[in-house]
């Protein structure tokens, strides 16, 4: 079954929604062996909707429309495919007193053009919307077309969609069925890198990337290179079974670069080696201002495992609250090595912690000089023995966006500190903190 996605709004073609429907609704009908040949995006016009539709049916079996479900002027989707295969609008009694019950339950007034919502072409199936007031349809069109072709629709908004994603499933598989097709699905899994561009990553798995099936492709994500491996088979667990093996053998050749898998973020990937052995961390943070922090408290169970962090930006804060020498500031300055390594052996005394992190540096645009631009950082980990304390430096593009600079900042100290839980992180500055110690 060849499947086309058509977004339909204005918002979107004039930049003030991103369309991140398309991309949701592709990995799902990835995942029910439905090729996603098609993405399409059209303004809230009815001739140019018409043009679409026209064009849609000649090269795909199933058509899925995502907004103009709304209940003003401009939410035309409904209407607008009703009239293309010339069929009348009826409403559905069902969706009529959900409409009602919907703002009865909020002690809200209906606009009477709400139950304009309630309207489906004759011949079309209702998809219920439990979580708002506009239903949307499926509905086979083979008899119009000639040929098997079926139409599901979905509001813009994403929760939307996603709650009502599940019967639009079983009305797809229902196509499936009654197509007599026999679909193999699409798994694919997602390995997340970082500390290596993609153009490496890519040169390290060169001959990997001529798969046909699992396929490997390198994709740039935001400050990290995500490696897809894809694989077509009957059911997930043999998919699971091609995917493996090359799973290994990708991380056999860069899985110092590797920190989790699919929808694991780097901080989650964190959180989940601090508890498992059973360490707090506390950070010191200076150009990040609270990033670091506001990371890893963002995932769930946070509270095992921190319990103090501190932004301090000025030296004179540095000093007071982490224990930096004004000697050390007055000779070397904020942003400096050494500095780092007062700041994370402060914080982990003061909090007594496992683990003090810190970060002082540019995060630009102003700021920066020739021997210390924007985009330098010094990034401190003191861990539980007195000796495990690791100073690294880093550079970021100082053409970045200040926010992009403090982001690629935090991505860094995050991937320092999970080498230092794996106990594969080197210091770049052993002078200043004596011997490298593993902390196990």
């Amino acid at each position: 079954m060849k499947a086309e996605i058509i977004a339909v709004g204005s918002e979107l073609l004039m930049g003030d929604v991103v369309n991140s429907n398309a991309a949701w609704i592709s990995r799902q009908l990835a995942n029910l062996g439905v090729d996603v040949h098609f993405h399409v995006t059209v303004g809230d016009n009815p001739p140019r909707i018409h043009s679409v539709i026209s064009q849609a049916i000649e090269r795909s079996s199933l058509l899925i429309f995502t907004g103009g479900l709304g209940p003003t002027e401009d939410d035309l989707t409904i209407a607008t495919i009703a009239d293309y295969f010339q069929t009348p609008l009826i409403s559905d009694p069902k969706s009529e007193e959900t409409i009602k019950g919907y703002f009865i339950a909020r002690g809200m007034p209906m606009s009477a053009t709400n139950l304009k919502q309630a309207k489906k072409p004759e011949g079309a199936v209702t998809v219920d919307n439990p979580i708002g007031t506009a239903p949307g349809i499926a509905w086979d069109v083979s008899g119009k077309t000639g040929k098997p072709t079926y139409l599901l629709t979905f509001p813009g908004v994403p929760k939307e969609l996603y709650a009502m994603w599940p019967q639009g499933v079983k009305f797809i598989r229902a196509m499936q069925q009654e197509a007599q097709e026999n679909p193999e699905i699409l798994l694919s899994r997602y390995l997340h890198f970082f500390g290596i561009g993609e153009s490496k990553l890519g040169e390290m798995l060169g001959d990997l990337m001529a798969n046909a099936n699992p396929t490997v492709a390198p994709y740039v994500g935001n400050a990290e290179v995500k490696i897809r491996i894809a694989a077509k088979a009957p059911d997930e667990e043999q998919a699971t079974r091609l995917i493996e093996p090359l799973k290994t053998e990708i991380l056999s050749r860069c899985g110092e670069y590797y920190y989790g898998e699919d929808d694991c973020t780097l901080e989650q990937c964190v959180a989940q080696l601090l508890s498992i052995k059973g360490y707090s961390l506390a950070t010191a943070e200076s150009c990040t201002g609270g990033l670091i922090s506001s990371r890893l408290t963002d995932v769930p169970g946070s509270s095992a495992y921190t319990f103090i962090n501190m932004v301090t930006y000025g030296n004179m804060e540095k000093t007071q609250y982490l224990g930096v020498q004004p000697e050390t500031l007055k000779a070397v300055g904020a942003v400096s090595p050494e500095v780092a390594a007062e700041m994370a052996r402060g914080i982990k005394e003061k909090s007594r912690n496992d683990f003090g992190l810190s970060v002082t540096g540019i995060a630009g645009p102003e700021g920066g000089s020739e021997d210390k631009p924007a985009g330098l950082a010094y990034i401190g980990i003191v861990g539980p023995q007195p000796d495990a304390i690791y100073v690294k430096k880093v550079m970021v593009n100082s053409r970045y966006s200040r926010a992009d600079i403090k982001y690629w900042f935090s991505q860094y100290a995050l991937s320092f500190l999970l080498q230092a839980l794996r106990g594969t992180l080197k210091t770049d500055y052993p002078e200043l903190c004596g011997p490298t110690v593993a902390i196990n």
